[in-house]
């Protein structure tokens, strides 16, 4: 066996530690979600490395949890990161909120609506006249003008 293949045999502790590092560094880079799973892998395999077990048994060991981590943890972790995601934000937040009407919302004219103390350019949805003092259901945006609708009572 040549130099490089002794001394790694030599510090099997120190190859794993490596083999972390660089799955971390590539997992900081690429932002996959995939070689986290071979560093946490690497990391199980530091301590295995510790024992008289033959270094194709730890790539074994290694590879074998590596792999069940990745197939079995990182769709779960990435339908939490999309999930986080999805929450809406800024203006998205208002779509769906209950308003109060203050000045009447015709077929033909924009009326306005008051939502968290701030007060939008708002129409109706169908046309139909809402008078002030009605409540009504935001249903989009487009621009600064709101789309709204009667709220059954």
């Amino acid at each position: 066996m040549n130099n490089a293949g002794m001394l790694i045999l030599n510090n099997l502790p120190w190859f794993w530690i490596a083999v972390m590092i660089v799955c971390i560094v590539i997992e900081s880079l690429t932002l996959t979600l995939t070689t986290l799973w071979f560093a946490c892998g690497a990391f199980v395999t530091i301590f295995i490395s510790m024992t008289p077990l033959p270094f194709r048994w730890q790539v074994l060991i290694f590879a074998v949890i590596s792999c069940v981590l990745l197939v079995l943890t990182r769709p779960l972790l990435l339908k939490k990161m999309n999930k986080r995601r999805e929450s809406k934000t800024n203006v998205d937040a208002i779509i769906g909120q209950e308003v109060l009407v203050t000045k009447t919302i015709t077929q033909f004219d924009k009326g306005e609506v008051k939502c968290s103390g701030t007060y939008w350019p708002a129409e109706s949805k169908d046309g139909s006249e809402l008078p002030e003092g009605s409540v009504c259901r935001i249903l989009s945006i487009q621009g600064n003008t709101v789309t709204v609708e009667a709220v059954e009572n």
